[in-house]
């Protein structure tokens, strides 16, 4: 029967049928509406008139002591199972805490932001282990096929290459990688092919090489600070796309990242290393100088960017300002560029395109804005 078959009668939540109902022995039915839910019973009563006051509140009752009865036990359950399992959690708590207080020891003489620090370098540290052992699965292949690799890390003053650099080479096998980071040139560089540096340090067979910069200074930093010609700019420019094809064409494996940190982060840092004992070492002059030169430097690196892309040795653009992020993400791409043996397909090597991204959307980020 539905709603519109009852009249609502006197007495709060208690509605009578319109018509006796031949299902029930030709009895009238009452519905009663309780706790936002309609319940049906039938009366005893063959007349609708026959239903009093008394008798319907005794209905009521005896409907809602049958109600209240089923919620009074579940209450008294759940009041049994909440106590024990309150118990249960001050039992677990406590063993909780007596753990981490035996592994973080006197803990309260460390700033907070200092532990969470530590305690979140531990965590990347695990992310970062499954694809560091891929890395020495991608030597040994190297070394199987007798191939080299060079790996090309750019990009501006604290953008994270030298962190990145460390956390990938940490469980390498040292006897077959090398990791160059060329200083000043000698009087006697200045005289050769601006090549030539770079060639000596290439690898052998087997092999991995590291560049922390490379001949991309001539690219970005030796235009900037004077340190070459307008000419010597632009016949570097015209020429090495074709040297890197050469390079490939030859069996050589080069992969190009560029860290890529915005300016804001940049300054974040310069002021740590500043302000930080432990890194003062790594401020210098010229990093005085980046934020100052921050428009000068992303021209030249647009230039670079646009000129310096091919399909036989692209550039790799990974956003740093999360160093943490932008090391996984250089580890897949160096590992997506070579079918090594014994790939563990389980990982997701898949880039993350919020760090992980295209030149061409680096262009046109730069495009819009300089902070990049």
């Amino acid at each position: 029967m539905n709603l519109s078959d009852f009249d609502i009668t006197s007495y709060s939540g208690l509605y009578i049928s319109k018509d006796s109902h031949p299902k029930f022995g030709k009895k009238y039915i009452a519905r009663f509406q309780y706790d936002k839910k309609r319940y049906v019973k039938v009366l005893g009563y063959e007349k609708r008139d026959k239903l009093t006051l008394d008798s319907a509140n005794r209905l009521m009752e005896n409907f809602k002591d049958s109600i209240l009865k089923d919620v009074k036990q579940n209450i008294k359950i759940t009041q049994k199972t909440t106590k024990n399992n309150f118990d249960e959690e001050i039992e677990r708590l406590k063993e909780e805490n007596l753990f981490f207080k035996s592994i973080l020891k006197n803990y309260k003489s460390i700033q907070p932001e200092v532990l969470e620090e530590g305690i979140q370098k531990i965590y990347d540290l695990q992310e970062l282990k499954p694809y560091q052992i891929e890395l020495i699965k991608l030597q040994d292949w190297l070394e199987k096929e007798n191939k080299r690799m060079i790996i090309i890390f750019e990009g501006r003053d604290a953008s994270g290459k030298g962190g990145a650099i460390r956390r990938i080479t940490r469980y390498m096998n040292n006897k077959h990688y090398r990791v160059v980071a060329l200083g000043k040139p000698t009087e006697t560089q200045r005289n050769q092919w601006f090549m030539q540096k770079y060639i000596e340090h290439f690898p052998t067979g087997g092999e991995i090489v590291l560049f922390d910069r490379s001949w991309y200074n001539r690219a970005m930093v030796e235009p900037v600070f004077g340190f070459c010609t307008p000419e010597e700019h632009e016949i570097f420019m015209e020429d090495i796309v074709n040297f890197e094809q050469d390079l490939v064409r030859q069996g050589m494996i080069l992969i190009k990242l560029y860290f890529s940190v915005s300016k804001e982060e940049q300054k974040r840092r310069f002021d740590r290393r500043i302000n930080d004992p432990l890194r003062q070492w790594k401020f210098s002059e010229v990093d005085m100088q980046a934020q100052d030169l921050w428009d000068e430097f992303s021209e030249k690196k647009y230039e670079m960017l646009r000129r310096t892309t091919s399909r036989s040795a692209p550039w790799h653009i990974v956003r740093s300002d999360d160093k943490h992020l932008s090391r996984i993400e250089a580890l897949k791409i160096i590992l997506n560029s070579v079918d090594y043996d014994g790939r563990n397909y389980a990982l997701n090597f898949e880039p993350n395109e919020d760090v992980n991204i295209s030149v061409q959307k680096e262009l046109l980020q730069m495009r819009k804005t300089k902070d990049y």
